[in-house]
């Protein structure tokens, strides 16, 4: 009598046989490889006469001499059950021990929960539910499929555990963000004589590479010098993520420069990690070393590097990078299309950046966030707007950070009504504001000149107001020369973060603008008692892929007779344009021509003269600045854009200045 699909089956040996099942090497192999179970009889070769004589049952099953189609393993019934789990039940199919472990794996691959519970289930109602091999392939299913309770109550419920059942949960806990719970599974496993295995150490410092100190991954680097696995490929790329991601390069390149054999998550690691500390230059001279070394760069790699490039505002290289992942014919996928619209925007070419939007194959969440931060980075205001309101329009529902994006613009453009409206709908999703929004807030009322409503809203807000709501005011007291409101808010910054040197140099500004030299020499006074240093200033340029440095008066550049000689000559002619030098931003008591002499020779001003020198005619002129950039020199740049009818981009910390034709796309509020 047919007994159905796997009639053939029962006439031949166990695929699997119970010593095969308690050997350890079996056990390592079945959890290592999720495709260990291949489908059954699948060497059969049917001849013409038994294809003649194929059936298929009334499910539409292939019926011929024990063959399963991999599409068919997780059908179902029509009443929701697994097929050939139905088959079982009636007698149909002999059950198999590999046949529950190669479904578990397809639940496993496929990250189908609920069908990896019916299998579970029907599982522990067969003659096999003792076999630990298929009791680990229940473990690691529930595991990979992030149902961490159900893992580890199978794992509680085990009455054996061997070095594959505690990999398996350490890894579950590793790779669904539970650092915690995977490391403290580790001196238990080993108070049980388990040795661990190059899994078990690569879980382990994924999970220590997530902590906020690296004390326990140098303790697992301990054990795998002590157990031999320094020098696996898997297990030393993990070494190299773990020291990179813990800030600790030095230690990251002694690992990777130690590894006898390198794979492309070696690279990918130590790339990361210089991006990650804003280190673009070692990232890019990595990826092309890596190059050199025939290693092929992959999306994670030419994100990281794209990554790198925004730090540094590198455009020559980030173009460089981009069309050689053209080249290499890899897709732009959602998260490197992410970080190459990012690095574009935070390079200054934001018109580079909307073309990467509007290429995206896919546009998640991220996508909409990179686009709206860099129009309102931009100052692109009214735009942002429009495609936060886009992006409500076709359903992706806006987070935290969106929210921040679009009120961020509307502060820049003066858009009062439209920021208070779309702080109010945050509610409508659910959004619960943190301090970056209130600060935001606070900066909106500000610019229009509603300090007596900023105040308010920071006295009714349901937080306790930070250095940064309170810095917000008196930078928006700074703007509107209000000097009593102004002290009252540095009096508060001053109290809640007294190193921070921005607040004491906006109150400074706003006493010596109003003339009380003695006020601003007492915040002065007051800095280099409190050990308050302000960073010095410095602004770059960059001109044929290499980058030019530049401090005030500085002297030490080979071409400083020709830049000073260059910056006299246009800042003779824009005076004659209407440019009149803001001797408000010297803090000094001296007189008026030493003061004007003091100006002229700021770090953005050097940068623009040397670029003046040697930028291709005509093209836009890119300039990047470490703290924010002087008042007067914001005005200067007006009129440089006016008289040579150019276009310069500056980078300071808040934000990008588009300087044209005589106006800055922040709105002279910098």
């Amino acid at each position: 009598m047919r007994k159905g699909i796997y009639s053939r089956v029962c006439t031949h040996p166990p695929v699997i046989s119970n010593a095969i099942l308690s050997s350890t090497r079996s056990l390592m192999a079945i959890f290592v490889s999720p495709h260990f179970f291949t489908t059954f009889a699948t060497s059969a070769t049917l001849t013409n006469s038994e294809s003649e004589q194929e059936e298929e049952d009334e499910e539409g099953f292939n019926t011929s001499c024990g063959v399963i189609q991999e599409k068919d393993f997780l059908r179902k019934t029509q009443n929701g059950k697994l097929h050939l789990l139905d088959l079982i039940d009636n007698d149909r199919m002999e059950p198999d021990a590999a046949l529950y472990n190669k479904l578990l794996n397809k639940c496993t691959q496929m990250s189908k929960l609920k069908e990896g519970r019916m299998v579970h289930t029907h599982f522990l109602n067969s003659q096999f539910k003792h076999y630990q091999v298929i009791q680990n392939t229940v473990l690691n299913m529930y595991a990979k499929c992030g149902s961490l309770e159900e893992a580890r109550r199978v794992f509680d419920e085990m009455p054996t555990k061997d070095m594959v059942t505690w990999t398996a949960l350490i890894t579950g806990y590793s790779q669904n963000d539970r650092p915690e719970e995977a490391l403290v599974l580790f001196p238990p496993m080993l108070r049980l004589d388990l040795k661990p295995n190059h899994f078990t150490f690569s879980s382990l410092l994924k999970a220590s590479a997530a902590r906020p100190s690296d004390r326990e991954g140098r303790q697992i680097h301990g054990f795998c010098l002590k157990y031999g696995y320094d020098l696996n490929v898997y297990v030393g790329s993990a070494l190299v993520d773990m020291y990179a991601r813990c800030g600790y390069m030095n230690e990251a390149m002694f690992v990777f420069d130690g590894m006898i054999s390198k794979n492309e998550v070696s690279w990918n690691a130590l790339i990361a990690g210089y991006a990650r500390k804003d280190e673009g230059e070692n990232a890019v001279q990595l990826f092309m070393e890596m190059q050199r070394k025939d290693f092929k760069p992959t999306h994670f790699t030419y994100s990281s590097v794209f990554t790198g490039c925004a730090s540094t505002g590198a455009l020559e290289q980030g173009k460089w990078v981009h069309g050689h992942m053209i080249k290499s014919g890899l897709k732009l996928i959602a998260f490197v299309g992410n970080t190459l619209l990012d690095m574009y925007a935070k390079s200054g070419s934001i018109e580079d950046a909307k073309k990467v939007f509007d290429r995206l194959i896919r546009r998640d969440v991220v996508s909409w966030n990179s686009m709206l931060s860099a129009c309102a980075q931009h100052g692109l205001g009214k735009e942002t707007v429009e495609r936060f309101e886009e992006m409500l329009r076709i359903g992706v529902e806006p987070n935290g950070i969106a929210f921040l994006c679009v009120l961020t613009a509307c502060s820049h453009a003066g858009l009062l009504d439209k920021g208070q409206y779309y702080f109010e709908l945050m509610k409508k999703y659910l959004v619960e504001p943190d301090v970056s929004h209130y600060v935001t807030i606070v900066d909106l009322l500000g610019r229009a000149g509603r300090l007596d409503l900023a105040e308010r809203f920071i006295k009714e807000m349901p937080i306790e107001p930070t250095a940064a709501v309170w810095g917000a005011l008196l930078g928006a007291c700074r703007m509107h020369k209000n000097m009593e409101l102004g002290a009252y808010a540095a009096e508060r910054v001053f109290e809640l973060d007294p190193y921070d040197s921005g607040p004491h140099v906006l109150l400074s500004n706003i006493y010596a603008s109003a003339g009380r030299w003695s006020d601003a020499a007492k915040v002065r006074k007051m800095m280099r008692e409190s050990g308050v240093k302000k960073e010095p200033a410095c602004s770059w340029v960059e001109i044929e892929n290499v980058v030019h440095l530049f401090v005030a008066n500085d002297d030490a550049h080979p071409q400083r007779e020709d830049i000073r000689k260059m910056w006299e000559e246009i800042s003779a002619r824009i005076k004659e344009i209407g440019y009149v030098p803001d001797t408000s931003h010297v803090l000094l008591f001296v007189d008026q021509q030493e003061r004007e002499t003091k100006l002229q020779y700021h770090s953005e001003k050097l940068a623009l003269a040397f670029a003046l020198l040697n930028a291709p005619p005509g093209s836009t002129i890119r300039i990047k600045k470490n703290i924010r950039v002087c008042g007067d020199c914001h005005t200067a740049f007006k009129f440089v854009s006016k008289l040579l009818d150019r276009e310069i981009i500056l980078r300071d910390t808040n934000r990008f200045h588009h300087f044209r034709g005589g106006f800055c796309s922040c709105g002279d509020y910098w």
